[in-house]
């Protein structure tokens, strides 16, 4: 009985050992909070979206090493742009002194456009292919390139920043991507851009009427 009951002990004591909350627990809750952020945000839940981005930060601000901060100032500013909305990426640029992150500052410039041989060399491997042939003025490629990226919010980004160079089909696609997700915010985007393409007065009353119903 005294053997069974110092085993039980035991076994209770290394499996609360082993369920020991990592030291890093705040990079876990803060990447948790920002995956939130960007499905609410392309979602169109404003509120939720707003409330996340502030919990992902404030974890993110308990550590000396800002590259968690830093990539959810990235994150922030490529998801807006992915919508259309105007960012330089300024949060970003406040603390790019502090971290020396190459291939950060390369995802930096791709979102400015600015982008150099040094760049291409430290982007992601998801963004190099669609990234040369951009700077290469390669515009058939870029536009195929977009569509073979890991994560569907790569594709938005990268669909943006090929602006007035994206084929109709593209965005036709990006559009169907977007409504797949259920991202409204990329949806109502997608169709603006839809419709400025467009020269078939019919088709941009229905674009019309699907972006009032959704905005209703």
């Amino acid at each position: 009985m005294r053997s069974l009951t110092l085993f039980t002990l035991l076994t209770i004591l290394f499996t609360a050992c082993s369920f020991k909350t990592p030291p890093n627990q705040w990079q876990y809750k803060s990447v948790n909070a920002f995956d939130s952020y960007t499905k609410n945000f392309l979602s169109s839940n404003d509120l939720l979206s707003e409330s996340d981005l502030q919990r992902a930060i404030k974890h993110a601000k308990v550590s000396a090493n800002l590259t968690s901060l830093a990539k959810i100032y990235l994150g922030e500013c490529a998801l807006n742009i992915s919508v259309g909305i105007k960012d330089s990426c300024l949060n970003y640029a406040k603390i790019q002194d502090l971290l020396h992150n190459r291939q950060l500052d390369a995802y930096y410039s791709l979102l400015r456009l600015e982008i150099d041989k040094q760049s291409l060399k430290n982007l992601p491997s998801q963004y190099k292919l669609f990234s040369e042939n951009l700077q290469k003025q390669e515009y058939t490629k870029a536009n195929e390139n977009i569509f073979e990226m890991d994560r569907v919010t790569s594709t938005l980004v990268s669909a943006t920043l090929l602006e007035d160079k994206i084929t109709t089909k593209s965005i036709e696609r990006v559009l169907e991507l977007s409504s797949l997700y259920g991202y409204k915010k990329s949806v109502l985007y997608w169709l603006e851009r839809l419709k400025n393409r467009t020269h078939d007065e019919q088709e941009i009353k229905i674009i019309e009427k699907k972006i009032r119903v959704l905005n209703e």
